[in-house]
């Protein structure tokens, strides 16, 4: 039985590098190819894929997103993220929103051929280091909208800019930038941005 594989990622080169490993297994089939977070759902609906490889960041929506709408329109396909971002943060995202499992992309050909099986065969499979580190280092303790304020602040945009942007008052974003420097240990919004997405709570 051969297992239908979709891969998202944003770089063509890793892609075309995924594909080439995966064509070495028997039993592996790369029946898709996007490079937008937001084409995930259509073509692994469209290629009846089995398992979808998601980087985590890509345009269109990042491969958290993509693999909530496959786990929630698809339940019958699953979905692997295979990422350079070793965070327990995004790990604990990524579970959170339905993904089968995360490996990093330094992940031998091997190993990440037999995750793709057991993703497949309703298994969960983790990085055991990243899980490790995902446990010990506890949930994100920000809130959804001081994630949405700190994502705004990361470019160092000014509460009045952040304000508009979410259609907040000033007041408000002033209040969840300060609470969200207290959560993250930092002094300046711009270091609670960088500190959290670092976390992978962003």
């Amino acid at each position: 039985m051969t297992i239908r594989l979709l891969l998202a990622d944003d770089q063509a080169l890793v892609r075309g590098a995924l594909a080439a490993l995966i064509g070495l297994e028997p039993d592996l089939e790369v029946v898709a190819e996007v490079g937008r977070g937001d084409e995930v759902l259509a073509a692994a609906r469209d290629s009846s894929a089995e398992v979808c490889l998601l980087d985590i960041e890509m345009p269109g929506a990042d491969g958290i997103e993509a693999a909530r709408q496959v786990a929630a329109a698809l339940p019958g396909c699953r979905s692997l993220i295979v990422t350079t971002f070793d965070r327990p943060g995004y790990l604990r995202r990524a579970m959170e929103a339905g993904a089968s499992g995360y490996v990093v992309k330094d992940t031998p050909p091997e190993e990440l051929a037999d995750a793709v099986r057991r993703v497949h065969a309703g298994e969960r499979v983790v990085d055991p280091a990243l899980a490790a580190d995902s446990l010990s280092g506890g949930p994100s303790p920000l809130t959804d909208r001081e994630r949405d304020v700190l994502r705004e602040a990361i470019g160092g945009a000014s509460a009045a800019v952040i304000a508009g942007r979410l259609h907040l008052s000033h007041g408000t974003v002033r209040n969840y930038l300060s609470s969200a420097i207290g959560k993250t240990g930092t002094s300046t919004r711009v270091e609670a941005a960088r500190t959290a997405e670092e976390r992978g709570w962003l």
